[in-house]
């Protein structure tokens, strides 16, 4: 039995979009870099930043260091709020919550902003801990935040918990720590991305969740 719940934030609990894609303009305005298409903007949302300013648009280190500061300068204060929780995402928490499952968000958004995203959504009190990734960039990745998780949990077996997401990056970090993955299509990911890197199960909206969820 599954009975400790870990939920990615950006495309599992809320579309996340319009915040993250005009903060990566913002940063990459400040640099004098081009701007992206859409469809590339939209594969910041997910992975670490400083990973994805390297892999998308071809900066240093240094470089990337810097748009995430960049970046942060405007989600910190506009970009965290253009957000939105999923229509029925919470009226799935709360069915859950009450079947006495333990719930977590385990995200690599820095879980200063993912504190403060959640109780502006009212996704706070469903949840017993926020687990994110350190401004500082000591916790990053995702297997990282999944294994900080697991510990505050008070370390049960990976075989008493799932994660949700909807990117690869929540399937690897899951794996990694000998935990399943329950990728969402609802979200930034895709089919095939999830077929792809072997997630464990695949549901397409939220009710399908919801079900899936309460047959855990």
């Amino acid at each position: 039995m599954k009975n400790y719940l870990f939920f990615d934030l950006d495309g599992t609990l809320t579309d996340s979009a319009a915040g993250i894609t005009g903060c990566v303009v913002h940063a990459l305005k400040k640099q004098n870099r081009p701007i992206p298409d859409d469809d590339t903007l939209r594969r910041f949302i997910g992975p670490p930043l400083i990973d994805s300013f390297q892999n998308i648009t071809g900066m240093n280190a240094e470089q990337a260091g810097r748009a995430v500061r960049d970046y942060r300068e405007r989600y910190s204060t506009i970009g965290l709020f253009e957000n939105r929780a999923y229509d029925g995402i919470i009226e799935v928490l709360a069915e859950v919550k009450r079947t006495g499952k333990h719930l977590f968000i385990v995200t690599s958004k820095p879980e200063e902003y993912s504190v403060r995203i959640a109780e502006r959504f009212g996704l706070s009190p469903y949840f017993e801990q926020i687990c994110g990734a350190t401004l500082d960039g000591r916790i990053n990745e995702k297997r990282d935040v999944v294994a900080m998780a697991l510990r505050r949990a008070g370390n049960p077996a990976p075989s008493e918990v799932e994660m949700i997401g909807d990117r690869m990056h929540d399937v690897e970090g899951a794996r990694a720590n000998g935990i399943e993955c329950t990728y969402v299509l609802y979200g930034f990911g895709t089919r095939a991305e999830a077929e792809a890197h072997r997630a464990a199960h695949i549901v397409e909206t939220i009710d399908d969740l919801r079900r899936h969820l309460l047959s855990l």
